[in-house]
């Protein structure tokens, strides 16, 4: 059995102590890989305990061998799922007389300088503060981590889908160098479509064999499925007062904004109900998920956040408010549900418009088929290995010019980079005097040493932007961070914002500070975050149309979500016939249902080829005028790769960090490979869509 193979005393301890009368399948099935030393991708559904499938081989391993000092690092995505993971492995740690430390932006410093006189056995971190660690001059990062043997992602997924998972390969390949034994990669998660090739970009170029643990789930019942149209926010929150009374919901919004007029709203009707998001202080976000975990008859809204494994007790109930954008992420909020034995796993859709409902709808097609979007890195990440230049020469006080790339060896794709993309990128660096080259050693220059080391050198450690928020506080109370647009003012009524779900009168706001202090109020209030538009890939978009062209009623449907299914179907059959569709009053629609990254370029390409004026939107692309036939197979004629609006690519310049200091090529070919979507439009290409294009 593969439990004999755990050392004595985890064995002893997860019988007499935990008292647990079997492992979980994922368990078993981990303990043989990791034991061997294996990188490993361990796969189940949430609440399939991941974390002691990852840990307890682990804690064996440094029995069994020994194992001092940092000798096991696990890295989050959030602080929230860190502070929520440490009590638990503590406990686990502390039954073998082992440490446990957690290290992020929330604790002291007095924490830190514990940590590093008397380093844990595990430490629990994220990747910026990983980056603090290696960068810091009070730090002796060669003597942290030298021990270190295994080092354990969680929510693998939700690093691998942008360029916070590029810093962490390099991060990892930064250790790799400073430790004294070849580092076991193992990365946890629940929903991946592509997961042999998510295991091949953790592993990088570290030596060692590589498994899949994804055991099969046997008998598992379908989950209980509901769509509903309620047709706006307000009715959105009176269903949610009245349903399901006596029991725990979690209400998912995909943005801060509507998670706090949801909330605002449901305390409103009586609803006892907590928040949570990232905008909102710690303290605020640990009250409402200890409350939420404890209580029994309320309500939690919350975003994305709450996708992640953070224990908020068993729930009852998630409820969607419209859709999420993806498969993956409507896989996460499920498999917040049915933890408890007899009780399913379960999600009710609300729908506050014709649009939202068409994409929940779309959603739940697109799952039953069985698809999961595959987790893609994206390409050309050229600004991260700038910001990997500047990391390593301040973590080495200088860095040979011809020498940093060689600290990226394992760090996957990137350690292909060609020693003359990697000059071409220091080149830049000190032509635009960010770095300085001293006889083949770089260090700061003037402008670099402005712009970054004045400020502690904290914009290094991240390679995400981050916007310009202000703190709220209520006397001493810290209640969150909001954005200037929250603050804007069009009359001369009281400024009232809303955040934690109540709202705040604004009684002053110190900008140079950076503070806004606030009163409780009675109105209700507002609040805006910045944020882009919602982009829906190709897929998911033509599951959208599968259902407006269909005639099916499903049985997750209510009798108000079919009804207005059918008025909605009614007004789009044309689709069964052209998918260009002509106004009364001198305008048009191209329903491509490409996406938007797709429609933008075809929407370019219209108003460069024929002089029309367009607006893209994931379904379509509406069109100012009468075009003709001709105009859009003039467009689809075109060859590859079609343009970019001019608008899309300076909004894409101002999020990418560190991309001004790239040579102007590097720039440019970074921006067309992350916003063209050329497979899109491929399929536009294709002859069948052409022809009913024409027909």
């Amino acid at each position: 059995m593969a439990f004999d193979r755990l050392h004595p005393a985890v064995q002893h301890h997860v019988v007499n102590t935990l008292g647990w009368r079997t492992l979980r399948p994922l368990q078993r099935e981990a303990i043989g890989p990791l034991l061997d030393g294996k990188h490993a991708l361990l796969l189940a559904p949430t609440a399939s305990g991941k974390t002691e499938a990852a840990v307890l081989p682990l804690m064996s391993r440094m029995l069994t061998e020994n194992w001092t000092g940092v000798s096991i690092i696990y890295l989050c995505p959030i602080k929230a799922l860190l502070n929520n993971l440490h009590d638990r492995l503590s406990t686990f740690m502390q039954l073998v007389g082992r440490t446990v430390g957690v290290w992020h932006g929330d604790v002291s410093a007095s924490e830190r300088k514990r940590i590093l006189r008397n380093p844990p056995d595990c430490l629990l971190t994220t990747p910026e503060s990983l980056e603090l660690m290696l960068v810091s001059s009070t730090t002796d990062e060669r003597a942290l981590f030298a021990r270190l043997k295994a080092v354990v992602v969680d929510e693998i997924h939700a690093f691998a889908g942008d360029d916070r998972g590029w810093h962490l390969l390099c991060l990892l390949s930064r250790l790799a160098r400073l430790a004294a034994s070849p580092v076991q990669r193992v990365g946890l998660s629940a929903t991946v479509g592509n997961p042999d090739q998510l295991l091949e970009w953790l592993a990088g170029k570290s030596p060692g064999e590589r498994v899949v643990v994804n055991p099969v789930t046997v008998g598992a019942s379908p989950p209980e499925l509901k769509l509903d149209f309620v047709g706006s926010l307000e009715n959105a929150a009176f269903v949610v007062s009245q349903l399901y009374r006596g029991e725990k919901r979690l209400v998912f919004c995909d943005s801060r904004s509507r998670a706090e007029q949801m909330a605002a709203r449901l305390r409103g009707l009586g609803t006892t109900t907590f928040v949570s998001h990232s905008s909102l202080s710690v303290d605020e976000r640990r009250q409402a998920e200890s409350a939420f975990a404890t209580g029994t008859d309320c309500v939690i809204v919350a975003t994305s956040t709450l996708e992640l494994g953070i224990d908020v007790g068993d729930l009852d109930r998630v409820i969607q408010l419209d859709a999420p954008t993806t498969v993956k992420s409507f896989l996460q909020r499920l498999g917040r549900t049915g933890r408890r034995a007899g009780v399913l796993r379960n999600c009710l859709f609300l729908a506050t418009s014709p649009l939202a409902l068409m994409q929940a709808a779309g959603l739940i097609e697109l799952w039953r088929s069985g698809y999961v979007e595959p987790t893609l890195p994206p390409p050309k990440p050229f600004h991260v290995l700038a910001q990997q230049l500047m990391a390593i020469a301040l973590q080495e006080q200088g860095i040979g010019k011809h020498e940093w790339l060689s600290w990226l060896s394992e760090a996957g794709a990137l350690a292909e980079t060609s020693t003359t993309l990697a000059d071409s990128i220091a080149s830049s660096l000190v032509a635009k005097d960010i770095l300085f080259d001293d006889q083949g050693l770089l260090w700061f220059g003037q402008r670099g040493e402005r712009e970054l080391s004045y400020r502690a050198f904290s914009e290094l450690l991240s390679v995400f932007t981050t916007e310009p928020l202000l703190r709220a506080m209520h006397g001493s109370q810290d209640i969150g961070l909001l954005h200037p647009l929250s603050l804007s003012q069009t009359s001369s009524r009281p400024r009232v914002v809303l955040l934690s779900g109540r709202s705040w009168l604004v009684q002053q706001v110190d900008w140079r500070r950076g503070i806004v202090n606030v009163a409780p109020a009675a109105e209700l209030g507002r609040s805006l975050w910045r944020g882009g538009s919602a982009v829906l890939s190709q897929p998911m978009c033509n599951s959208i149309r599968n259902v407006l062209v269909g005639t099916s009623t499903p049985t997750e449907w209510s009798r108000r979500a079919a009804e207005e299914m059918r008025s909605i179907r009614n007004e789009h059959e044309f689709l069964r016939h052209t998918s260009l569709q002509v106004g009364d009053g001198g305008e048009a629609t191209w329903w491509t249902f490409a996406g938007l990254r797709a429609n933008s370029q075809l929407s370019c390409a219209l108003e460069e080829t024929n002089g029309l004026v367009c607006t893209p939107s994931n379904l379509s692309v509406g069109i100012q005028g009468t075009p003709k036939q001709s105009d859009i197979d003039a467009v689809l004629d075109r060859p590859a790769p079609l343009p970019l609006p001019t608008a899309t690519i300076d909004q894409y310049l101002q999020s990418v960090k560190f991309i001004e200091y790239l040579p102007d090529t590097l720039q440019a070919e970074l921006i067309m490979s992350r916003l063209q979507d050329d497979d899109a439009i491929a399929v536009l290409r294709g002859p069948h869509l052409k022809r009913a294009a024409k027909s």
